[in-house]
């Protein structure tokens, strides 16, 4: 058996259950991301933002991991979301739902221990309200608008909420808080502005403990951390930094079977539309992933998959369960049925698929679809 085959054999076994993608999460890497997330806001605490499922990767697996780790405040954007990890997690976590509460639901929050991030003074009326009824004091983040204009505490509220504050006993603040709009952008005005406001808002709310980095503030410096950062995208290996070297670890891999390989001649029409006409003899591989995968049709006849370090371009149209790649590159014989292309791993990124995307590292992340099968390390 010549060396190919043996290869061929060999990514064949790797797949094992035959399934036609596998994408690995690297709990370690991630326990690691935390460790260092929080050696460079120390001595601010880290919590972790585990809305949509932890990006994708799995709420359950990835807040355990966390909270072995030393995690014990979490962010999510909905209090559904907050509800199933209440029931995942020990008792002394502290989770938060960033989008605050719609009208109604704030006996069912009160009485899950779950902390709502409030963004209004409406909202926070009705969780002061709900704390007289049942006779408890209730925790609560306060978040502020400092310039992003989409959640928080406007400016106009802000003298309304202060006066309400002053007679308010029902109600523990734990943080106040906002969100940095620009935060990957080092060189961003809009980052300095946003502190500042952030510093007129912690001396309007004085004695408050300040929640202000996310993944990209954790990197601006100690003038972002305050009391508790919460990155997310950093946790599970994403760029915090656009244009920078990543300080961070890949979490995440992904590889995809293929399907099905054929030599066509020049002149051959690829794909949907007949968009891509090859220009020479050309070998294509079909892989078993598309854009109800989370791998955009933007990608068309612009991103690639990677074999050994070699790229095999995408030709043609993405489709919504399949993919065609250029393996001229290859020798003959390389691929076949069953064998594993990667998609992200050491020679693709998720920044690099964003990029031929179109898009941002969080889309492709938080995309990956649920029918690739999940191994977690």
């Amino acid at each position: 058996m010549d060396r190919h085959a043996l290869h061929i054999q060999g990514r064949e076994a790797e797949a094992g259950a035959g399934a036609s993608g596998y994408l690995t999460i690297d709990l370690a890497a991630l326990r690691r991301n935390y460790q260092k997330l929080s050696a460079a806001v120390a001595p601010a605490t880290v919590a972790a933002v585990v809305k949509a499922d932890a990006y994708g990767l799995g709420a359950q697996q990835v807040s355990k991991a966390l909270h072995a780790q030393g995690c014990r405040q979490f962010f999510v954007a909905h209090l559904a979301e907050a509800i199933e990890l209440r029931s995942l997690l020990p008792n002394d976590t502290q989770i938060a739902v960033l989008n605050g509460l719609q009208p109604g639901a704030e006996i069912t929050c009160a009485k899950a221990n779950i902390v709502p991030v409030l963004n209004s003074l409406e909202q926070f009326r009705r969780w002061s309200f709900t704390a007289q009824k049942l006779g408890r004091v209730l925790p609560t983040v306060l978040q502020f608008d400092t310039g992003m204009s989409r959640l928080g505490v406007p400016l106009q509220e802000r003298t309304a909420l202060a006066a309400v504050l002053k007679d308010c006993r029902s109600i523990e603040i734990l943080f106040i808080m906002s969100h940095l709009a620009c935060a990957d952008e080092v060189d961003n005005k809009q980052n300095a502005d946003q502190l500042a406001e952030m510093r007129l808002i912690a001396a309007e709310f004085a004695d408050l403990d300040v929640c202000f980095a996310n993944s990209g503030g954790v990197f601006l410096g100690r003038d972002y951390h305050g009391a508790l950062s919460r990155p997310g995208i950093a946790l599970y290996g994403g760029a915090p930094i656009a244009g920078r070297p990543n300080p961070i670890e890949p979490v995440v891999r992904l590889d995809v079977a293929v399907i099905q390989t054929r030599t066509v001649p020049a002149g051959t029409r690829v794909g949907y539309g007949g968009a891509h006409v090859t220009s020479a003899e050309t070998r294509l591989a079909t892989i078993a992933a598309g854009y109800a995968d989370g791998l955009p049709r933007s990608l068309s006849d612009r991103g690639a998959v990677f074999f050994d370090g070699v790229r095999l371009p995408i030709v043609g149209r993405v489709s919504m369960d399949s993919i065609t790649v250029d393996i001229t590159a290859l020798p003959e014989g390389t691929l076949s049925l069953g064998s594993l292309v990667e998609v992200l791993g050491p020679h693709q990124t998720l920044e690099d698929v964003a990029e031929a995307a179109g898009t941002i590292s969080y889309e492709i992340l938080t995309g990956l679809g649920r029918r690739y099968e999940r191994r977690y390390r």
